[in-house]
């Protein structure tokens, strides 16, 4: 039973009211079709929540047709206001999973539309309040309040962390991002040190934190636990492999994000979010306690919403300051423009205009990106097998398609190619380092904006290849680089990526918070 109230004074058409049940009942449903044609067509209709905005009908029918069925729900409150000659319908639901949800809609009539669903009604805004969940699968395996208490006092006294689940916290497991493997994980008798230096430190730790399975990924996708949502770029995939704690950091729940970064999973994750994310120096912070892919390359980082937070994080958790300073020189390569996509290529072009007005700006020509992807690609792939290949073998099935067929060609790298690849990866970062000397150079952190949930697994492939050769610069030379996001697409953000000398990390967060800082004054 539904309770209706009416505006004093105001006659609700009985035609919107039964509108309003046919589009409850389709809802429930699922019925994509009917919900495409109960909202209003073109670029300007609205739907928001708390993960953020969708604007426009085809953004709209993109997110229902990922997001799946809501469950069973009874609407027992509708109240409707008339504003001018549309309708403002505020409903109360009641799911049948337990608790309260509330959507506020602005309902418009199309007499051109009177023989669809809504028999011409349909929504031109709508804002939806979901009955809140105590956790959040996709994001959080594990929450507490705090989690793990950090010390009373220090300098990050008051900072909340959300620890990527490859890492070792006292009294936990870890998942690597697959139940199968959760269900056979030991308890950890100790946090690794990277956890431990922030508890040291005064950050306390809200939970552990999502991940790509076995963190062999950039998109953000798990299908044992669902995908982070993007509150920057709503409908889009997040980002890996620190797919958890960036969107932990991005909605507000955690202030720092502790991940892992072998071939971009912090860079990608604060490009697509709108977040600052640092890959350390190779070596710099211990791996102790935290689940391998491919040493060669994994390194420790962190994601957090300002530079600020960021360069805290890493002054707490580095033995001692590295002490390496950057040059004021900036480079940047010309090769980048033929991998990324024209909306970044464009935005890139503008930030160097900008850059240019504060610092020196030279070009800089690298080695051809395809052989840095390759090489990278083969000697990751050898790691990754050697690491984790017998578990996986296994367990047939315990992992997604996608991740499946990674190892399969991580299987299939025999030693004879592993070697050659060594031997061009150490070519190549010779190559590298002659052309950059202690300069920073400057690129995109990804090739495109956040692709949508629904995009297809070749363009997924295509974006992950592309953006692969330009986060290989950092992994082939051991580099720090750091995620700023400076750029905006009509996409979505898409970060700016410094790539500073080794043992660089805190001056090159410095200046980047200079720039900033530079940017912001125009």
């Amino acid at each position: 039973m539904t309770h209706i109230e009416v505006a004093a004074g105001a006659v609700a058409p009985d035609a919107l009211v039964d509108a309003i049940r046919a589009y409850e009942a389709a809802l429930v449903a699922d019925d994509q079709k009917a919900l495409a044609a109960f909202f209003a067509p073109g670029p300007d209709t609205l739907r928001g929540d708390a993960a953020g905005l969708l604007v426009g009908h085809e953004a709209i029918t993109a997110f229902r047709g990922v997001r799946g069925g809501i469950g069973p729900r009874r609407l027992v409150e509708l109240h409707l206001t008339p504003a001018g000659e549309d309708w403002l319908a505020t409903s109360v639901n009641a799911p049948h999973a337990g608790g309260r949800g509330l959507v506020t809609q602005l309902w418009r009539f199309a007499a051109d539309a009177a023989d669809g669903p809504g028999s011409g009604w349909r929504i031109v805004a709508a804002h939806v309040t979901a009955s809140p969940k105590a956790i959040d699968p996709r994001v959080w395996r594990v929450v507490g309040s705090p989690l793990v208490p950090g010390a009373a006092v220090g300098p990050l006294a008051g900072q909340t962390i959300a620890v990527k689940d490859l890492y070792a916290v006292a009294g936990q497991r870890i998942g690597v991002g697959v139940r199968a493997y959760l269900a056979e994980a030991p308890v950890q008798a100790v946090s690794a040190p990277s956890v431990q230096a922030l508890l040291d430190a005064g950050a306390d730790i809200v939970g552990i934190a999502q991940t790509d399975q076995f963190a062999y990924s950039i998109a953000g996708l798990n299908p044992d636990y669902g995908t982070p949502p993007n509150p920057a770029a709503p409908g889009t995939i997040p980002g890996g492999s620190s797919s958890g704690p960036a969107s932990a950091v991005a909605l507000g729940q955690a202030s720092i994000g502790l991940g892992s970064d072998t071939a971009g999973s912090i860079r990608v994750p604060a490009s697509y979010q709108g977040l600052w994310g640092l890959r350390t120096t190779h070596g710099a912070i211990s791996l102790e306690g935290v689940a391998p892919l491919a040493p060669r390359y994994d390194t420790v980082g962190w994601l957090t919403r300002d530079g600020e937070t960021l360069l805290a994080a890493a002054t707490a958790s580095f033995p001692g300051d590295p002490g390496v300073d950057v040059d004021d020189v900036v480079l940047a390569s010309p090769q980048v423009g033929a991998v990324v996509k024209p909306e970044v290529r464009q935005a890139f072009h503008e930030l160097l205009q900008r850059l240019e007005v504060h610092v020196s700006l030279s070009p800089v020509d690298l080695p051809e990106l395809t052989r840095l992807y390759q090489a990278f690609r083969v000697t990751q792939s050898a790691e990754a097998w050697r690491s984790d290949g017998a578990w996986v073998s296994t367990h047939p099935g315990a992992v997604a398609p996608d991740v499946e067929e990674r190892f399969a060609f991580a299987a299939s790298v025999t030693p004879e190619q592993e070697a050659e690849g060594l031997l061009e990866v150490s070519a190549l970062a010779q190559e590298i380092d002659e052309a950059l000397g202690s300069a920073i150079l400057v690129l995109p952190s990804a090739a495109s904006s956040a692709p949508r949930l629904d995009a297809d697994p070749g363009y997924l492939q295509d974006v992950r290849e592309a953006t692969l050769s330009m986060t290989a610069i950092a992994g082939l030379t051991g580099r720090p680089a750091l995620s700023v996001p400076w750029m905006l697409t009509p996409g979505g953000p898409v970060g700016a990526c410094l790539v500073g000398p080794r043992g660089s990390d805190l001056s090159l967060i410095e200046t980047a918070l200079a720039w900033d800082r530079a940017l912001r004054r125009g």
